[in-house]
């Protein structure tokens, strides 16, 4: 199959491009990224379009004044609007094309038009329910929030609505998009993989002391106020958490002011990902107590790195792991559920041993990133078979099971 990609940054769009090109299928990847740090992404550079112009300055100047000034919400809104023009400008004859959703433009539209099938591709909840979830979490932390850009939403619905196929990495993302009233024929749950290649158990914990770690931007979407709670309750003679992650000046500031209990916890800002798998191998869990999430890529590396994980029903987990098994999946906004599940490891090393092992027989199974790719491909197959054979009909009118429902 001839296959078009399109993504912003990065995200799991090149795993699945790795397992598109591994499988012989023809790929051009679309993506924001300037063309020197996608050298280790072990794709063909012939298939890679960068268009870097926005994207670059926009990651820049958001790490250093973060995403909620007026100034950055312009500059991400034509990052996005641009990206989407140049796709739809190049896209090229294809059987199938899948863009991440925000950054499609009207390629969908395009290739559509030409006879391909059009998948978006949404890492998280529906954005409206997205934009809900986070404005009241604002509001419990008394914090102002912004909400999600108005031009984001609508474009972001017209991707939707111009879909054949939306794909969705969990399920409380796919409950979200029945909830905001999508059509359920037109949904596909598929859940992300791991890199085997770069995450693997390389080290042990300490038996000296109890790490809990936790990866993933700082901030309010990510739980960090219940993580800090709960730490606070857990008892261990020698406690330490370690905040791996980016946190903007604003969220540092606040942090600090707010209260929230900070004693015997570091943060370390961002760290290269090659760090990431010697990190979360001497953790003795890793903690995610995300509000909302698509499908937090985190968890699987933990998982890999003999790590259990306490997840919530938002970041994904129940779809990575099984409750009491490998780790640990609870409410969202309840640090006593999560300092609980902390006490059950602390007091019980054998119990913390006995998960990280399940945990690297759970990762195992999952396959790395094949099963995910497995089952876009043929998902694709699927698609453009139909698309070829009656040309016009839209995917979302048949049944999931006409067409190949993973």
């Amino acid at each position: 199959m001839r296959i078009a990609l399109s993504t912003i940054g990065r995200f799991h769009t090149f795993d699945l491009a790795r397992e598109l090109h591994a499988r012989g299928h023809e790929l051009t990847v679309f993506t924001g990224y300037p063309r020197f740090k996608l050298r280790d992404e072990r794709l063909p550079q012939s298939a890679i379009r960068t268009f870097p112009w926005l994207h670059a300055p926009c990651m820049k100047l958001g790490t250093r004044l973060g995403y909620d000034r007026a100034i950055m919400r312009e500059l991400v809104h034509w990052n996005l609007e641009s990206f989407g023009r140049h796709v739809t400008r190049n896209i090229p004859e294809c059987d199938v094309y899948s863009g991440l959703s925000s950054s499609a433009g009207d390629a969908g539209r395009i290739v559509k038009s030409r006879g391909a099938g059009y998948i978006c591709d949404r890492g998280s909840s529906h954005i409206r329910i997205q934009d809900q979830i986070l404005s009241e979490e604002h509001a419990r932390w008394g914090l102002k929030y912004k909400p999600i850009d108005p031009r984001v939403i609508a474009r972001e619905e017209r991707e939707y609505e111009e879909a054949d196929l939306i794909t969705v990495p969990s399920s409380f993302a796919y409950r979200s998009f029945v909830d905001a009233g999508v059509p359920e024929r037109k949904l596909r749950l598929i859940p992300y993989g791991v890199d085997l290649t770069r995450f693997q158990k390389v080290a042990e914990p300490p038996t000296d002391s109890f790490e809990v770690l936790f990866v993933g931007g700082v901030n309010i979407r990510k739980g960090i106020p219940y993580l800090l709670q709960a730490f606070a309750k857990l008892t261990h003679r020698a406690k330490r958490l370690t905040i791996v992650g980016g946190c903007d000046p604003a969220m540092l500031s606040w942090l600090h002011a707010s209260g929230l209990p900070l004693e015997g916890v570091t943060l370390t800002g961002s760290v290269p990902q090659p760090q990431l798998k010697a990190i979360m191998s001497r953790a003795h869990v890793m903690v995610l107590p995300s509000v909302e999430e698509g499908l937090a890529l985190v968890q699987a590396q933990a998982l890999a790195c003999g790590c259990p994980v306490i997840g919530t029903h938002n970041s994904g987990g129940e779809d990575l792991f099984t409750d009491g098994e490998e780790g640990y999946i609870v409410p969202i906004r309840d640090a006593d559920a999560l300092a609980e599940r902390m006490q059950n490891l602390a007091d019980q090393p054998w119990l913390q041993q006995m998960m990280g092992a399940a945990a690297l027989l759970r990762v195992r199974r999952i396959g790395g990133w094949s099963t995910y790719g497995g089952r876009v491909a043929a998902l694709m197959e699927d698609l453009a078979t139909h698309r070829r054979r009656d040309a016009g009909v839209p995917i979302g009118a048949l049944a999931g099971s006409e067409i190949g429902s993973c």
